[in-house]
């Protein structure tokens, strides 16, 4: 029997060899179109999306026997998983491949906020000399807090501790005693926005935590704080926090994600002039991209050869 995996995302070209090596029938034309995807969903046994793919309800149900899918990334927030579930299919994630590039992009985020560093070349291109405007802070004995501290958090607690940062972490999932053998002191979330001078997001999205950065929880953080998010849009009640940071109760904020991708035109963190916005750019490194391209590969493999299930986020539903 020969397996069918299609490819509708771009992804790199390392996963369709891994595939082809396998035996597997791989259709991977490049981006497909929603209605090409929906017309050669029927004929596959598997399918690896990035983002740009949504595994809906409509494409899962035009399904015949669809068993995995495999995202080249973590977020599976473009899966209709209670469809698979109700269908049994899988659906796996790849958490590995874009740690590095992750973390390493939301510390970049911060050390933006704490010196203007956008706002001041935006300056110069438009043919100004004005450094009394973008006077920032040091990293160097401040507090950051980090609101989830898996994969991805202890990566930039590590990178905090490199600059003499105190590192916080919240993670309701983690034991006390693990978070402060990799180097970060467990607190409360109402201690870690109290305490924090920066605060970076790296949680899921829970009922607990959609829209946890409110006009609520502004109001127990420090005034001056600054608040990175390249985890998800939703932790993000948007206006709440567009509001603060016009009064300065937070001095600043740097975005990769919107609950809305791309997000409108009158989003309101658009304009603000102590934002920074980037368009979901952290996982996109070479390194990465060709990382989470063979994990998937992987993962699709052991699934449908083996019967190994690995990284599977609707577990539970299937059983």
């Amino acid at each position: 029997m020969t397996f069918h995996v299609l490819v509708p995302d771009s992804v790199n070209k390392k996963a369709v060899e891994i595939l082809e090596q396998a035996g597997f029938k791989v259709t991977a034309p490049g981006q497909m179109k929603r209605e090409e995807t929906l017309a050669a969903i029927a004929d596959a046994d598997a399918l690896i999306i990035r983002s740009a793919t949504k595994a809906d309800a409509a494409l899962i149900d035009a399904s015949t026997k669809l068993k995995a899918i495999a995202r080249a990334g973590v977020g599976v927030d473009n899966v209709d998983l209670a469809a698979a579930s109700a269908k049994k299919i899988a659906v796996m994630n790849t958490p590995a491949g874009n740690t590095v590039a992750t973390a390493e992009f939301a510390f970049g985020l911060m050390l933006a906020l704490a010196r203007h560093i956008p706002q001041s070349h935006s300056s110069m291109q438009n043919g100004k000399w004005d450094r009394k405007s973008y006077q920032g802070v040091e990293l160097r004995g401040k507090t950051i807090g980090i609101v989830g501290y898996g994969r991805i958090g202890q990566a930039v607690g590590k990178r905090a501790a490199a600059f003499d940062m105190s590192v916080l972490a919240y993670d309701p999932y983690i034991p006390a005693d693990t978070i402060r053998k990799i180097g970060a002191e467990p607190v409360t979330l109402d201690e870690l926005f109290a305490q924090s001078d920066f605060i970076s997001l790296h949680s899921v999205i829970t009922d607990e935590t959609r829209g946890m950065i409110n006009a609520s929880n502004i109001a127990k953080m420090k005034k001056g704080v600054r608040i990175v998010n390249a985890a998800r849009g939703a932790l993000i009640n948007d206006a709440e926090l567009a509001e603060a940071l016009k009064s300065g109760q937070v001095a600043g904020a740097a975005f990769d994600v919107y609950t809305e991708e791309p997000p409108p035109a009158d989003h309101p963190f658009i304009g603000l002039p102590n934002v920074i916005d980037t368009p979901h750019l952290a996982a996109s490194t070479d390194e990465a991209q060709v990382a989470v391209a063979i994990e998937a590969a992987e993962l699709i493999v052991a699934a449908l050869q083996k019967g190994e299930f690995k990284n599977v986020v609707n577990a539970d539903a299937l059983k």
